[in-house]
């Protein structure tokens, strides 16, 4: 069954990096397209970035400039690349999978089927 695990999550201070990973099974990687949620407390899912088997890319318009989504194909690894982070970037952070071909690199939660447990990144200011 498709599984994905994500890590790399911590804590960091403002204008700080971090680097997450997800490690991807179950199916064949590169027929997904690729998505990081997050959530924080008492938000909804909101759409980081997300890239398709061709490697378009779609980002959120609060991490545009700062985040950047990246794949390993061979490796079936996702990762994002967080860097000038700041205290409004606290959240779980999930790693996604949507085996639906919307035409495009969606970035809207109910799009995405699969999805891994989570890793906390938190900000200090």
């Amino acid at each position: 069954q498709v599984q994905l695990v994500e890590s790399g999550g911590g804590s960091v201070q403002a204008g700080g990096s971090l680097r997450l990973s997800c490690a991807a099974s179950g199916y064949t990687y590169s027929s997904y397209c690729m998505g990081w949620f997050r959530q924080a407390p008492g938000k909804e899912h909101e759409g980081v970035t997300a890239i398709d088997s061709d490697g378009s890319t779609s980002y959120g318009d609060s991490v545009k400039g700062r985040f950047t989504i990246s794949q390993d194909n061979a490796k079936n690894i996702l990762y994002l690349q967080m860097n000038s982070l700041k205290p409004e970037d606290t959240a779980m952070y999930y790693c996604a999978a949507s085996s639906i071909d919307y035409g495009g690199v969606p970035l809207r939660a109910e799009q995405y089927n699969y999805w891994g447990q989570g890793t906390q990144v938190t900000v200090s200011s």
